[in-house]
């Protein structure tokens, strides 16, 4: 076993001494405790004898402490492991590693959102929210990261945010947590069945026509050419559901029929069941989180499909600052708190950054790196909402035919957009079972004290996990809709409310609270809560 500290804190490591039990080491040699080890632990024990545990001042002087490579933790069951000396840090990732690993975990469905998010603010609004958004989850991010650190006495060294909520509002802020953890992996499976169901759909669409040599025509506006864009919410009261049309001459029936049964909200959504809720009962989702190299490929290859498409769309811009026309939408529009909801969640990584950055080679760079990684994100980000957005051809089309998932702008027959799906596909596939498992492991750990109670305690949470994305991909396969609320209810709590409320109750107890201070950071608690209630009057 191998357990890493910080060796500054040594200090406040204690030794401990096991009379007649054996110390294991990390290559499993039994070793018998010395007699000169015994000496020691008695020295260590003296000097916290003589004030009270919680006290600090009558720390034990250095020349007691023993040598980082004789540092060992007792366990309860009678053993002691050996604490290797880790003398370079944390962990062992490097800076790049870190940042990209930070990059990586960020960058979700929502950038399938983002030019969705900036047609309904506005083009130069939603430049603006960016950045912005970007820049306030950085700060409260930053907020969570120092947050263990405003708690003394108490070593916090392994301690990831829900911790510290507990530590700071009792069992209010462990369950208050925990809910709103619950919200956003909840929240992201949804999004991940209602665009599993959408991908699926597409692909099998593609390679059955691709099959039976067919052609078909999506029955709604769209461009001419072989760079032919759609707008599929123009043909939305259309009564057929797949929206296609055959010509071809003989007998359609196998066409109809493949139609009736592969169908995008009323059977495809119902057909991963089969592969994924077995999925879900595994006892170890670890096989598919060697997967994760599928999501840097997709973000990658999302990036040079919308440079392609841009480059033979050419860039469609008017601008009117508050006023709308056939083609164009205005600049700044009132339905902008929209895009601020699906940023919300677009930067989320509050819950788990702390556990990210512990695994950071340098401990003194992790503000440096984690801002990085952030500016990475919103670059990204904005990249793709931005040459989406300018390169949609206006006219023909509406701006107003801007997606919520933008691929689906691109005709089902797209070989650039198919590709994309079956990169996305994939990666949901392997991605669903691990934000199974995390919810499984913080909801029913906390009600039974284990993960795996029973099979039956199991499939009774993946199967109202899988109904609720069942019920959102047949009745309200909308992820703009569903990533906003989600993001804007999981962040009010993480990003906004419990961050600020920390450092401002550490500031006073430490005497240190200020007036502006106060101010701050009671008007980012207020934003957060502005943004929640936003969700549901636009």
């Amino acid at each position: 076993m191998n357990i890493q500290f910080n060796p500054e804190d040594f200090k406040s490591k204690r030794p401990f001494h096991v009379e007649p039990t054996n110390i294991v080491s990390v290559n499993d040699d039994m070793q018998r405790v010395t007699d000169e080890a015994s000496a020691m632990n008695k020295r260590i024990h003296y000097y916290s004898r003589l004030t009270s545990p919680a006290d600090r001042a009558l720390i034990a002087p250095d020349h007691v402490l023993p040598a980082p490579d004789e540092i060992y933790v007792y366990s309860p069951l009678g053993t002691a492991f050996k604490v290797d000396s880790c003398t370079d840090g944390y962990g062992k990732n490097s800076s790049t590693v870190t940042i990209f690993m930070i990059w990586n975990t960020m960058m979700g469905t929502s950038i399938l959102s983002i030019p969705w998010g900036i047609k309904q603010a506005g083009f130069i609004c939603g430049i603006i929210l960016i950045l912005l958004m970007g820049t306030l989850t950085l700060y409260c991010c930053y907020r969570v990261v120092k947050s263990r650190k405003t708690i003394p006495l108490i070593d916090t060294s392994n301690w990831e945010f829900p911790d510290v909520c507990k530590y700071y509002f009792g069992s209010f802020g462990q369950w208050s947590s925990l809910l709103f953890s619950m919200v956003s992996l909840v929240g992201a499976m949804v999004v991940y069945w209602v665009l599993m169901s959408n991908f699926l759909f597409n692909t099998g669409k593609f390679i059955y026509n691709f099959v039976h040599d067919i052609n078909v025509t999506d029955i709604v506006p769209g461009t001419n050419g072989s760079n032919k864009v759609i707008c599929p919410s123009a043909a939305s009261s259309h009564p057929l559901q797949n929206s296609s049309v055959m010509f071809s001459s003989g007998n359609n029936t196998g066409f109809e029929l493949f139609e009736k049964w592969w169908n995008k909200s009323e059977t495809v959504p119902f057909y991963l069941i089969a592969v994924l809720l077995p999925l879900l009962n595994l006892k170890s989702p670890s096989f598919f989180a060697k997967f994760n190299v599928l999501g840097t490929v997709s973000v990658v290859y999302l990036v040079f499909l919308v440079s392609v498409k841009a480059a033979r769309l050419g860039i469609h811009l008017e601008y009117n600052w508050f006023t709308a026309n056939e083609f164009f939408v205005p600049d700044f529009r009132i339905l902008f708190p929209q895009l601020t909801g699906v940023l919300t969640l677009a930067f989320f990584i509050h819950n788990c950054v702390i556990t990210l950055l512990q695994n950071n080679k340098n401990q003194e760079n992790n503000v440096r790196d984690l801002s990085i990684a952030y500016f990475l994100v919103g670059l990204t980000y904005l990249y793709v909402g931005v040459i989406i957005f300018a390169s949609f051809p206006s006219p023909p089309l509406s701006k107003e035919c801007i997606e919520q998932n933008f691929l689906d702008n691109f005709p089902s027959d797209d070989i650039m957009s198919f590709v994309a799906r079956i990169f996305l596909l994939f990666q949901m596939i392997t991605v669903y079972p691990l934000l199974g498992y995390l919810a499984r492991v913080q909801l029913l750990r906390q009600f039974f004290g284990n993960p795996y109670p029973s099979i039956f305690h199991v499939l009774i949470l993946n199967v109202a996990i899988v109904g609720a994305g069942v019920a959102m991909a047949r009745f309200y396969p909308n992820i703009g809709g569903i990533i906003r609320y989600s993001g804007a209810t999981c962040g009010l709590a993480f990003v906004f409310v419990y961050p600020s409320l920390i450092y401002v109750i550490s500031l006073r107890r430490a005497g240190q609270l200020t007036w502006p201070a106060l101010i701050v950071h009671v008007f980012i608690i207020l934003l957060g809560l502005a943004n929640l209630i936003a969700q549901f009057l636009l």
